[in-house]
C-alpha cells in the first residue's frame, strides 16, 4: 500500500526547501516561508477559493523547492554562470587552438622516428587531436565550475581601456591561416617523403624528390616558404594588401618557379631511384601508358610538361592574386 503522510503540502514544501540550506539559516527561512505562504493562501481564500486549492496554487507559484533553496543560498544552478563565462570561453578558444595543434605535431614527429606507416601516423594524430580537444574542454570547464562555486574576488573587472581599436579585418587573417596551413602541410609532406617515404619498396622508403637536393636545395625551398609566411604575417598586421606586399609576393613566386623549373628541366627534381622503382615494380603499366603517349615523347615527357605547367600556373596565379588584392585595397 502507498505510504500516506499527515504533513500538509506547505510543511512538505518548506521541509524540501530548507533541508539543503546551512543549519544556521534554516529556521529563518522556514519562518519566512511559513508566513509568506500563509499570507498568500489567506489572500486567495478571501477571494472565495477553497483552502486546499489555494494552498496548492501558492505552492505551484513558488516553483521547485531546489531552485528556491539555491536562491536563498546564493548557489548557482548552472555549470558556469555569467560571472566567469566570458573568461572561460576566451581561455578555452585559445587552448583549443594551441594544445591539439602541438599535441598532433608532437605525435606525428614521434611516429616518423618510430618509422610508422602513413596510416598509423594519421590515425595516431587524429586520435591525439580528438582526445586533446576532449581533455581541454573537460578540464578547463571543470576548473571554472569549481571556481564558480568556491572562489571569490577572481572575476575580471571590465573597463573601457580594454576596448580594441576598430579595424577592418580585411583579407589578412584569412590569408595568414590559409598560408600557414598550406606551408605546414607542404613542409610535413617534404619531410615525410625524405624520412619515411610515401612510396616503399619492400619496406624501404623510396623518396619522390631527389635526395641530392638536401641540404642546399631544400634550404632554398624552405627559405622561400618562410618568406611566404613572413609576408602573410605582414599583410595580416597591416590588415590589407599593399603594392609593396604584391611586389614581394611576385618576387617570391618568380623565385620559386625559377628554382623548380631549373630542377625539373635539369632532371634534378625527381629521385632517379623513384623512376627506377616505377620501371621495375610497375613495368607493365608503365609500358602501356608509355606506348599511348609515344607521339608526345613518352609518358615521362608528358608528366614533365604537366608538372612544369602546374608550377608556372601556380606561381603566375599567386602573383596575379597578390596584385588583384593590392589594387582592390588601394581603390577602397
Amino acid at each position: 500500500m502507498p505510504r500516506t503522510s499527515t504533513a500538509t503540502l506547505t510543511e512538505r514544501y518548506i521541509s524540501a526547501t530548507v533541508h539543503s540550506l546551512p543549519p544556521e539559516t534554516q529556521d529563518d527561512v522556514r519562518a519566512e516561508l511559513e508566513a509568506s505562504i500563509a499570507d498568500a493562501v489567506e489572500a486567495r481564500r478571501e477571494q472565495g477559493e477553497g483552502s486546499q486549492s489555494a494552498e496548492r496554487a501558492v505552492i505551484v507559484g513558488l516553483g521547485d523547492p531546489g531552485v528556491l533553496a539555491a536562491g536563498y543560498a546564493d548557489r548557482p544552478l548552472q555549470l558556469i554562470g555569467p560571472k566567469y563565462y566570458l573568461t572561460w570561453w576566451r581561455l578555452l578558444k585559445v587552448l583549443l587552438w594551441i594544445v591539439p595543434t602541438f599535441a598532433g605535431v608532437g605525435v606525428a614527429i614521434g611516429k616518423v622516428f618510430e618509422f610508422a606507416t602513413f596510416g598509423e601516423t594519421a590515425g595516431a594524430v587524429a586520435t591525439t587531436v580528438v582526445l586533446s580537444i576532449v581533455h581541454v574542454g573537460f578540464w578547463t570547464t571543470l576548473v571554472f565550475a569549481i571556481l564558480e562555486r568556491t572562489a571569490t574576488g577572481l572575476r575580471s573587472t571590465w573597463n573601457p581601456d580594454r576596448l580594441p581599436d576598430p579595424t577592418d579585418p580585411g583579407p589578412g587573417r584569412a590569408d595568414l591561416i590559409a598560408t600557414a596551413v598550406f606551408l605546414v602541410a607542404a613542409a610535413g609532406a617534404i619531410l615525410w617523403d625524405a624520412l619515411r617515404g610515401f612510396v616503399r619498396d619492400d619496406g624501404v622508403p623510396v623518396p619522390i624528390l631527389d635526395p641530392a637536393l638536401w641540404p642546399l636545395g631544400m634550404a632554398v625551398l624552405f627559405a622561400l616558404m618562410l618568406g611566404e609566411l613572413v609576408l602573410a604575417i605582414v599583410v595580416y598586421r597591416a590588415r590589407r594588401w599593399t603594392i609593396g606586399a604584391a611586389v614581394v609576393n611576385t618576387l617570391l613566386a618568380v623565385a620559386f618557379v625559377a628554382v623548380a623549373l631549373y630542377l625539373l628541366l635539369s632532371d634534378q627534381l625527381v629521385n632517379p631511384g623513384f623512376l627506377e622503382y616505377l620501371a621495375t615494380a610497375h613495368a607493365a603499366e608503365l609500358a602501356e601508358v608509355d606506348a599511348r603517349a609515344a607521339e608526345q615523347g613518352g609518358i615521362m615527357n608528358v608528366l614533365s610538361v604537366i608538372l612544369g605547367v602546374v608550377i608556372v600556373g601556380a606561381g603566375l596565379w599567386d602573383a596575379i592574386d597578390g596584385w588583384i588584392k593590392a589594387l582592390r585595397a588601394r581603390r577602397s
